[in-house]
């Protein structure tokens, strides 16, 4: 069950990388894609970082548990 939620844990934080440094560099950029998709993009990140707390947390759960 560990390595579940340290797979888990692990793929959401790179989401949520990921998320962010396209946000932040379209909005570097500027131009059309920021204007399209930067609101977007910032939703999705804050979407993301409460999933990720949500699997921490029930990791941490679980882990106290055992």
């Amino acid at each position: 069950m560990k390595t579940f939620f340290f797979v888990a844990l692990l793929i959401a934080m790179l989401v949520t990388l990921g998320v962010l440094a396209v946000g932040m560099i379209g909005m570097a950029k500027g131009g059309d894609f920021n204007d399209k998709y930067g609101n977007k993009l910032m939703r999705a990140r804050v979407i993301s970082q409460g999933v990720t707390l949500v699997i921490f947390a029930l990791a941490v759960l679980v882990g106290l548990q055992d």
